[in-house]
């Protein structure tokens, strides 16, 4: 039984040499001199800024996408032991000496150089030749743009590596399907996927076009795996369980765990906060916090509370009133109530309290036990420090005239009785005896006598105004709309019936322990849906540029500039590369359609086994380049060079597809064959030269005098940066 003693243990692993030589030679051209510049280049201003937020754990918003690919770079600094001192105020700035440059830009540099042999991979999985393998890692290596963006803090390599990794994990599943399904390799492969996908979506939004694609060419092939009749029913029906667990259940639940751990991490109030509704503000160590602290759950009759905007737009503000009235006359010579103004104030202020009166008693204090008020009870809301009662009526708003004008009553002895009575509809309820309650409910003040529901237009009013936003009766008010939606932020139950003492009272805080946290749930769907609503600014930028101008390569973007010398680092693509990608794709698709007219009249020019390795190489390589690519055409944003790097890549492995594809089956003779694979070769070298010219703008690290930038200008709509005065011809 212990005879396994008496022999040694082995274990024998198939090593490609090619992959551990290009994995070699990937990590040098990304990690050489990784901390220079030692200065912040380009957008590092940007996710700098948030991972001093991961590492002193405050809350932030960033529009731009998911958390999973911050949460990469601030693994970064947290092993380099970065403490989060920076000022991230300024693009050049020198890095102070606690600034770990190094381990900032690692994780990005080694998914860039992994992206070399995932290419040679992921094109001999599709079976083509150990040339054209080789020939798209290779492609990948000089590619100056791709190493640009990889050797900096900054997310597009780390896309892209998720986004090859996605494809080359199918492909290994999909090729251990014809051979040992269910196996631990096919399990492991098939989960791989979906992992890579979603962390493919979790670094930025552009993620999510390569997950519909993976799963788009999954679909087809199970599809025809359904219609395999040598397979029993219960084994298809295990074959789409198991791919529907892990290319969409296991995707979910990964990007869900992203935000988790986004939202364990920063559990500190920031600057972002008034962005999110008070329930998320309030789930946060300090700023509302600690305001709220302590405060009654239930709303009742007596509460003093204030009345918080859910719409949060154009800025976070409270319902509001003053002594000043509205004028009698406006600009435009209509007229007003000349009532008491009600406004959205975008600051805490004693004049944001209000008080809840029950309309049948008199009191302003809360009761003893406290009376709550719930969903479709009519209340009375009494302006704290002047007593009088929130009001509408058939008086158009100042600045919008559709709607009503919303007031404080002022009885002049005239013709207009108070209309103060409001229908309190809770939105979010569970049911309909629901409690109005502190921070959770959001609510909608209907007006009983006309209808109209209480309203922020987010429009500013004029200097008599004081600047503040307009509050209205909105009487065509359909549906659910956060511009009518309030919440009570802070809430004390008054105790006092005398107004001096009232003051005093709503000037002092409350001290009744409550807990309020929200669920992980509610926390993530209100973060992902603004991080999906937030306005970005989308302001022309000096480097923006269209989609039409990226193919072409008829821009670039500065990145860096020497503060001595000439010494710059740009954003600039392999021309040979990017004009050969281009081509080798409009080719693709007319031969395709060529084919498909050919097999169409039963005519065959492929044999079946290079016809399907030509169109799935096709849909994975072509179509990822569509689905990265397109769809900016529909984005109203600004866009920049490198969002075009995912789509290029997938069009890089097409290239050696073409290649391999003419030699094979276009070139009829020897004679052609040779005469093509010297041209590619030629064609090869050309891309290394491109390379090595413009090495000094991928890297920075040599100074060049102005002649030799000038000649570097290929195109006139290149933006080479030339000193004219030049101190030191040496970085």
């Amino acid at each position: 039984m212990l005879g396994f003693l008496q022999r040694p243990v082995l274990v024998k692993a198939d090593v490609n040499l090619n992959v551990v030589a290009l994995t070699v030679v990937g990590l040098l051209s990304r990690l050489w001199r990784l901390t220079y510049p030692r200065a912040v280049v380009f957008d590092e201003v940007y996710y700098g800024q948030y991972i001093s937020f991961y590492m002193k754990r405050v809350f932030f918003l960033d529009g731009s996408g998911p958390p999973f690919g911050h949460m990469l770079l601030a693994l970064g600094g947290y092993l380099g032991g970065f403490d989060g001192n920076f000022l991230w105020n300024r693009i050049g700035a020198e890095y102070s000496s606690n600034v770990p440059v190094w381990s900032l830009r690692l994780l990005p540099a080694l998914a860039g150089a992994l992206a070399v042999p995932m290419a040679y991979q992921i094109l001999w999985e599709l079976h083509f030749s150990h040339c054209a393998a080789m020939g798209a890692a290779l492609l990948i290596l000089i590619e100056n743009a791709l190493i640009t963006q990889s050797r900096l803090m900054l997310l597009e390599s780390v896309l892209i590596f998720f986004n090859l990794l996605a494809v080359l994990s199918y492909l290994k599943f999909s090729n251990s399907q014809k051979h040992r399904p269910f196996s631990l390799s096919w399990w492991l492969w098939l989960t791989l996927t979906g992992v890579a996908c979603a962390c493919a979506v979790g670094t930025k939004y552009m993620g999510v076009f390569t997950y519909l694609l993976v799963l788009g060419v999954a679909t087809v092939h199970t599809w025809h795996l359904i219609g395999d009749r040598t397979l029993s029913n219960v084994c298809v029906l295990c074959h789409v369980l198991a791919r529907a667990g892990a290319l969409v259940l296991v995707p979910v639940v990964t990007y869900l765990l992203f935000f988790y751990v986004h939202l364990t991490l920063l559990c500190r109030s920031g600057p972002h906060d008034q962005i999110m509704s008070s329930a998320f503000q309030a789930s946060l160590e300090g700023g509302l916090a600690r305001v709220t602290q302590g405060q009654p759950l239930e709303v009742a009759y007596g509460s003093q509370v204030t009345l918080k905007s859910a719409f949060g737009k154009p800025v976070p503000c409270w319902l509001h009133s003053h002594q000043s009235t509205y004028p009698m006359i406006y600009e435009n010579g209509r007229g007003s109530s000349h009532q008491q103004q009600v406004t959205c104030y975008p600051f805490k202020d004693v004049n944001n309290w209000w008080i809840v009166k029950d309309p049948g008693r008199h009191q302003l204090e809360v009761s003893d036990p406290p009376r709550p008020v719930r969903h479709g009870d009519l209340v009375q809301l009494v302006h704290g420090m002047t007593t009088r009662f929130l009001n509408t009526h058939d008086v158009a708003a100042p600045l919008n005239p559709h709607a009503q004008e919303v007031s404080c009553y002022i009885d002049y002895n005239i013709s207009m009785p108070a209309q103060s009575l409001w229908r309190l509809d809770i939105a979010n309820r569970e049911s309909d005896a629901e409690v109005w309650k502190t921070i959770l409910s959001e609510v909608r003040l209907v007006h009983v006598n006309t209808s109209a529901i209480l309203k922020l237009s987010g429009a500013h009013l004029p200097d008599w105004g004081f600047r503040q936003l307009e509050v209205v009766g909105e009487k065509l008010s359909r549906g659910y709309h956060e511009s009518a939606v309030w919440t009570v932020e802070e809430h004390r139950y008054g105790r006092s019936q005398e107004q001096k003492e009232r003051e005093l009272e709503l000037h002092s805080p409350a001290q009744m322990d409550v807990s309020r946290n929200l669920s992980f749930l509610a926390r993530f769907s209100e973060l992902q849906w603004r991080m999906l609503t937030v306005r970005s600014d989308d302001s022309e930028h000096k480097y923006s540029s269209t989609p039409l101008d990226w193919v072409t390569l008829d821009t670039n973007i500065a990145y860096w500039l020497h503060p001595r010398t000439s010494a710059q680092i740009h954003l600039l693509g392999n021309v040979v590369i990017w004009a050969s990608a281009g081509l080798a794709t409009a080719l693709y698709a007319l031969l395709s359609c060529w084919y498909l007219l050919r097999r169409q009249r039963r005519l065959h020019d492929l044999p079946e086994d290079s016809w399907l390795r030509w169109v799935l190489a096709g849909a994975l390589c072509a179509g990822g380049w569509a689905v990265n690519y397109l769809p900016f055409f529909l984005m109203e944003k600004t866009l920049f060079l490198y969002h075009y790097l995912p789509a290029l890549t997938f069009q890089i492995l097409l290239l050696p597809v073409v290649l391999q594809h003419i030699h094979e089956h276009l070139c009829r003779s020897e004679l052609q064959r040779s005469v093509f694979g010297a041209l590619v070769v030629a064609w090869y070298s050309a891309a290394c030269h491109v390379f090595n010219s413009l090495r000094p703008l991928t890297y920075g690290d040599r100074s060049l005098p102005p002649s030799e930038l000038e000649a570097l200008r290929w195109k006139d709509s290149w933006d080479i940066l030339i000193r004219k005065h030049q101190r030191d011809p040496t970085p």
